[in-house]
């Protein structure tokens, strides 16, 4: 029976063109080897599973390969073949952590002096040389300076910022980044084209997102989900990773966004119950906040949100609800229920509170919530600050008359009469009024009714004084909060205040189309309301443009010939 390797080790890259996401390093090592132009030193930095032993393997294989294939090594000739078995001892490795003593890198001084066995170059890569003491270091520094012509120093680290500058100066830096998303997705789905598994593009996705570029972690990841099942899909990562289903997670941020203390904190207990991770719940609760807080900040956030289609639909609609302090406010206090578990609460207790703050944040008594809960009362304050009391007309000793007035005019439209008018104007129908009969103890004559009935509005005059609101860019900024839809209707829109009335001036009738819809209406009004701090009438806003009388040109032959010899005989 053979032996199982692990998916990481056996996919590991055998030439530069196989490493993902690191051209910065290929193509410039690739350059070097072709052109015979070898440093003696190299310093390969970058987090964990991004491919810097990966590098470090091809590169000792290509500086002593037999036939070198346009920079990479060819894995066909007894050189590369040895190395990759470990039977050619020119190419030493070294884990820095355990062996970070000035006499391990004595023994190291001490192998530099001997000559090649088999290849051109001895080469020792040192992994996590941030480890090694000060004394450690200053042996290794002259060495390091000045090699003998056959050996290569090849040194890894995941802290590079440890490393001392004279080290550091010594050596030829490559600095390897966090794979992208969709590359390490490929590579799964690549892989799991190999090993005869199936994976769903969701699950692919879903993996790359928890490994955090890192490749390594990936492929340990993808191993776990294929002992577990041979169709790997979202649910399986999930029960690999321990987290939280993604249903589960969505329902209690929809829990805090609408205040429902109750349901947060059921679902909270459901995945205990389940034995979920909470320090992992808690970090997937402040990737989804960090989520929401791009949608609200970026203009095209889809490129910077990993999240599937429904997901980021979701997602979207949750951002539409909340501020940007909201959410601010929210992966702080997460963030410091993070910090805090493990020293003093349990983390389930932890994230309980942090839970709490979030849906009833009148609990939370920090300087953070407080100034999120003034933000929150001064937004009210302008909307409501505005609003005109009520009109009523009523007598002890009459018959009250309760007139329903809309504070607006009619809805606007999107065809020729939607200017404000008379006619848009409401005024009650004998029908629409309630009478409430107050019997006094000595009834006297009754008054007539009273109809409340507003003047005849002169538009022409209106439209005369209006003068360009220069808040509007800030108004229709500030309705996207409310709804991208309209607010991308407004761009390129122009508004004129004029008293209680504010008429937008448009070059198409789709913004008035949308403004059909009386929560769009209010959208718009509420926008103007908490940038200008008043509460206007709606209306459009029409150009007077003067035409030209058109001349009869019968008229103007018979002008020019008046004063001729012709004579003109009229009918």
């Amino acid at each position: 029976m053979s032996t199982y390797r692990v998916l990481y080790r056996k996919y590991r890259p055998k030439v530069f063109d196989d490493v993902v996401g690191q051209p910065q390093v290929t193509v410039t090592l690739k350059n070097e080897l072709k052109s015979g132009r070898v440093n003696h030193a190299y310093l390969f930095t970058g987090t964990r599973g991004t491919g810097k032993t990966t590098c470090a393997k091809i590169l000792s294989k290509a500086v002593n390969c037999l036939s070198p294939v346009d920079g990479d090594p060819c894995c066909q000739c007894e050189i590369c073949k040895g190395i990759e078995n470990g039977e050619i001892f020119d190419v030493i490795e070294m884990d820095a952590a355990s062996n970070r003593r000035l006499d391990d890198i004595r023994d190291v001084i001490e192998k530099v002096s001997y000559t090649p066995e088999r290849g051109s170059y001895r080469v020792f890569i040192i992994d996590e040389v941030h480890m090694l003491t000060n004394e450690a270091f200053n042996a290794l520094l002259k060495t390091l300076e000045e090699p003998p012509a056959h050996v290569i120093f090849i040194l890894a680290t995941t802290e590079v910022h440890k490393l001392p500058a004279t080290i550091m100066s010594r050596c030829q830096r490559f600095d390897f980044h966090r794979i992208k998303p969709q590359a390490v997705a490929n590579r799964i789905k690549y892989v799991a084209e190999l090993e005869n598994v199936t994976v769903t593009d969701e699950a692919a996705l879903l993996i790359a997102v928890i490994s955090d570029g890192a490749m390594r972690d990936a492929l340990s990841l993808f191993d776990r989900c294929i002992g577990i099942a041979s169709s790997v899909d979202a649910d399986v990562v999930r029960r690999a990773a321990g987290l939280a289903g993604k249903e589960s997670l969505l329902d209690i941020v929809s829990s805090c966004v609408n205040k429902n203390t109750e349901r947060a904190l059921s679902t909270l207990n459901k995945l205990h119950n389940e034995s979920k991770d909470m320090q992992k719940l808690c970090d997937e609760i402040i990737n989804h906040y960090r989520s929401l807080m791009m949608i609200k900040s970026v203009r095209n956030p889809r490129d910077l949100v990993v999240l599937s289609d429904s997901e980021f639909e979701i997602a979207f609609d949750q951002a539409q609800i909340l501020t940007l302090a909201d959410i601010v406010y929210a992966m702080d206090v997460l963030a410091r229920a993070a910090e805090r578990m493990g020293k003093g609460n349990d983390n389930r207790t932890e994230l309980e509170i942090a839970l709490v703050k979030l849906s009833a944040p009148d609990l939370d008594a920090s300087m953070e919530s407080l100034l999120n809960r003034i933000s929150a009362l001064e937004k009210t304050v302008k909307i409501l600050s505005s609003n005109p009391p009520p009109v009523t007309y009523a007598e002890p000793e009459q018959v009250a008359v309760k007139a329903e007035i809309k504070e607006e005019t009619k809805p606007l439209e999107a065809d020729k009469k939607e200017a404000v008018t008379p006619a848009n104007l409401r005024t009650p129908k004998p029908a629409e009024v309630k009478r409430e009969e107050v019997k006094p103890e000595n009834p006297k004559p009754q008054r007539p009714q009273q109809v409340l009935r507003r003047e005849p509005v002169d538009m022409q005059a209106i439209m005369k004084e209006a003068t360009p609101l220069k808040s509007w860019p800030e108004v229709v900024e500030n309705l996207k909060q409310y709804s991208r839809v309209i607010a991308s209707s407004f761009e390129g829109t122009t508004a004129y205040a004029s008293g209680d009335y504010l008429l937008i001036d448009a070059k198409t009738d789709i913004p008035f189309k949308l403004l059909q819809k009386s929560d769009q209406r209010e959208n718009l009004r509420n926008a103007v309301q908490e940038i200008t701090g008043k509460r206007y009438i709606l209306g459009p806003y029409k150009r007077t443009e003067k035409k030209e009388e058109e001349k009869d040109p019968l008229e103007e032959l018979v002008a020019e010939l008046k004063d001729s010899d012709v004579e003109i005989i009229e009918n």
